[in-house]
């Protein structure tokens, strides 16, 4: 996946141009990792794109994101324990170290992660996890990307 919705992914999210996007949600929406070292990385991206932190929004709006990142977080780890039997937890990150704009990193962590970094934040692994070719987003990630929307489905259905 290439192109300038990389540029400005929260204004191509809002046009629909954006390509990683899994649903729409009330705050913000729930995109797919460009990576996926770690299969099912997901990110919630604000739905404004001039908001940098969390404390820049209204709090009803502040609420609803960080709903939104439970909501995202809690698909992921279902989808993910029901994918692979090493899964061990989801990781919820608001960093906004690199990207100016509120974001929120969903990741899920494995047993079969290196000893070196199973136990550690995932920005200590290695450049070339997050370059290599075998970790970028492509089609052969389609059926993860499908599963994750179809468990915000379930998951915006229940009571």
């Amino acid at each position: 996946m290439t192109g300038d919705w990389r540029s400005d992914r929260i204004g191509a999210a809002l046009k629909g141009e954006n390509p990683t996007v899994l649903r729409r949600l009330p705050a913000g929406f729930a995109v797919i990792g460009d990576v996926q070292f770690l299969p099912g990385y997901s990110v919630l991206l604000v739905d404004e794109p001039d908001v940098q932190r969390l404390s820049d929004l209204p709090r009803p709006k502040r609420l609803s994101f960080l709903s939104d990142m439970d909501h995202l977080g809690e698909a992921v780890e279902r989808v993910c324990q029901r994918m692979d039997p090493a899964f061990r937890r989801v990781n919820l990150e608001i960093l906004g170290n690199t990207d100016s704009f509120l974001h929120a990193h969903v990741w899920p962590r494995f047993e079969w992660e290196p000893s070196n970094v199973v136990s550690r934040p995932v920005w200590l692994y290695p450049q070339e996890r997050w370059t290599a070719e075998q970790s970028k987003l492509g089609p052969q990630h389609d059926a993860l990307r499908d599963a994750i929307r179809n468990e915000q489905d379930q998951l915006r259905s229940m009571p």
